[in-house]
């Protein structure tokens, strides 16, 4: 999608002419921004165009003109035109999909498609007449192909090859993901009621503790909750990891990525290469987890920033452990595995513990993972980086480690893990994903009984249309990585995955914002395929105010929900 990119605050501008407060209210629907809602008391609210400004230029679409309206309508209209492929095709298994290819107007085009697993996917073109288009002073034509419903689950990969104006030979790629109707593992749950437990594991310490609860101390709760009690599941609270300096942010709600984990929930002992050490340095990390047997009877506030900073000594010490050649394969096998998403992760990690997470000193030099100066500094800081990425390495094992127990112990679903809606700004993700998360606005909620100005939760959102550009990877990674070693994932505000309330930080308080749609289908679609893929069940808290449709599109996919 091509559109004019403007800079700064645009309230400045008065915009009293009814033709342009119309054209904003078209482009805004058209883009599922929301130019009304229903409140929590079911009134009606109309959005100011103000809040359509800011919101859309958040989305990088200059709005302060009738033409530039009308300019951003044409784009939109014309923008598929103008590619050969969609970025992506998310379909439903047993439901046919069409795929739109555009070509200048007589041309001939082939389709072939090839499934993950390296098969050829038949691909048949419907007999459907389009009117070519003029665009950008070209005819084009579309030509229209069809995904057979019953194409294998999966991430398959579709190609388009026509010849271009010039004569030469032009190629296209686009990602078909197919998705499960229903999910199965819910709906083997369906014959009867499963009982579980919630845990808040920061606070739930046993003797062996370093003053916070750790994936140990999961290990033995599931233990205990299946062997003793016949428990099927036990749901933890968000374990995403934080920012790698203190002061430790203390709702896991608030997460600097959503993808990986958080090493304060590492048992030093039970690393392998913890048992090397020499007797001195074993002796360190005895004396340093003695430090906090009283704080693990105590009820007072958690000291999270103690228990890190004597974590993270400790396990310094134990990342310098050399490592058999079987665990440095298993290592290197696991950073091959996570890829640059896991590169990128330990980059912002180190350069965060080196600078500060906020610090003009690089967050100015390096806007992106791949500046001259994070490349600099990657080579400068190799040993930190390699041990960021070391330690999400042991959070993998020890989180598959509670997850074997669960199920040894009888638990049908095991440890559920707990999704949270978003990340903190100027964090882990807000960097390394800065192409599909806007900046220029945060997520929360409107006004209610509760809350007279509404909610801010601070955390920058999905960007709806990058999302799609880049086939939804970084969300499939994100799902991927948490449902490894996962029964279950509850997903915090689901129906965050059919709109999100946005406010402008232009906005006087949280209720001068309002809702941006999502591709629901598509969203849903993938954690289900995500879901089935790990054998994981998927319930999504489903409180607040929604349209009917939702629970009933939730219910339709096999997902449960809690209210």
């Amino acid at each position: 999608m091509t559109c004019a990119r403007r800079t700064g605050t645009i309230d400045t501008v008065a915009h009293s002419d009814e033709d342009y407060s119309q054209a904003l209210r078209t482009l805004a629907q058209r883009l599922g921004t929301s130019t009304s809602y229903r409140g929590w008391d079911d009134t009606e609210h109309d959005v100011s165009d103000a809040t359509l400004r800011q919101v859309l230029a958040a989305r990088g679409y200059a709005t302060e003109t009738t033409e530039d309206v009308d300019r951003a309508l044409e784009d939109i209209e014309n923008a598929p035109w103008r590619r050969l492929l969609p970025p992506v095709v998310v379909t439903t298994q047993g439901t046919e999909a069409t795929v739109w290819v555009h070509v200048p107007h007589g041309n001939p085009v082939e389709v072939s498609m090839v499934s993950e697993d390296g098969d050829a996917i038949e691909v048949p073109q419907a007999d459907v007449w389009v009117d070519p288009r003029e665009v950008d002073g070209r005819l084009i034509g579309r030509a229209t192909f069809v995904v057979p419903g019953d194409a294998p689950l999966g991430w398959h990969s579709l190609t388009a090859t026509t010849i271009g104006e010039d004569n030469t030979v032009r190629t296209s790629d686009t990602v078909v993901v197919v998705t499960p109707k229903s999910l199965s593992p819910n709906a083997e749950l369906a014959d009867r009621q499963r009982t579980g437990l919630l845990a808040q594991l920061y606070s739930v310490r046993s003797t062996r503790s370093w003053g916070i609860g750790d994936l140990a101390d999961l290990e033995d709760m599931v233990d205990i909750a299946g062997r003793v009690h016949g428990f099927d599941y036990l749901l933890v609270n968000p374990l995403h990891a934080d920012r790698p300096t203190t002061p430790v942010e203390a709702s896991p709600y608030l997460p600097t990525t959503r993808r990986f984990f958080n090493p304060l929930y590492i048992r030093v002992e039970n690393i392998r290469e913890t048992a090397l050490l020499s007797p001195k340095q074993f002796g360190k990390i005895q004396d340093a987890a003695a430090r906090f047997d009283k704080a693990n009877v105590r009820t007072k506030k958690l000291n999270r920033d103690a228990t890190f900073k004597a974590k993270l000594r400790a396990l310094e010490r134990v990342h310098k452990v050399e490592r058999s050649p079987a665990r440095e394969s298993a290592f290197r096998a696991f950073v091959e595995r996570e890829g640059t998403g896991l590169r990128d992760f330990a980059v912002w990690s180190a350069l965060a513990e080196k600078f500060g997470p906020n610090d003009p000193a690089w967050t100015d030099r390096a806007a992106h993972p791949r500046t001259d100066f994070v490349l600099e500094q990657r080579a400068k800081l190799a040993g930190r980086i390699d041990f960021h990425m070391w330690l999400q390495w042991i959070c993998d094992e020890q989180l598959a480690a509670a997850q074997r127990a669960a199920l040894d112990a009888g638990m049908e679903i095991g440890v559920m893990h707990d999704l949270a809606v978003g990340v903190a700004r100027g964090g882990a993700d807000a960097w390394t994903l800065g192409d599909v998360l806007v900046s220029g606005v945060t997520v929360g909620a409107p006004p209610d009984n509760f809350n007279q100005q509404g909610q801010n939760w601070n955390q920058p959102p999905w960007d709806p249309d990058r999302l799609r550009e880049m086939a939804y990877v970084p969300y499939r990674d994100m799902l991927r990585t948490i449902l490894r070693h996962a029964g279950g994932i509850r997903v915090d505000h689901i129906l965050g995955l059919f709109r999100l309330w946005w406010i402008p930080q232009e906005a006087e308080n949280a209720g001068g914002g309002t809702y941006v749609e999502y591709d629901h289908e598509a969203l849903i679609g993938i954690l289900a395929l995500e879901a089935e893929r790990a054998g994981a069940v998927v319930v999504g808290e489903d409180l607040g105010v929604f349209e009917p449709m939702v629970q009933e599109y939730l219910t339709e996919r096999g997902i449960f929900g809690t209210s």
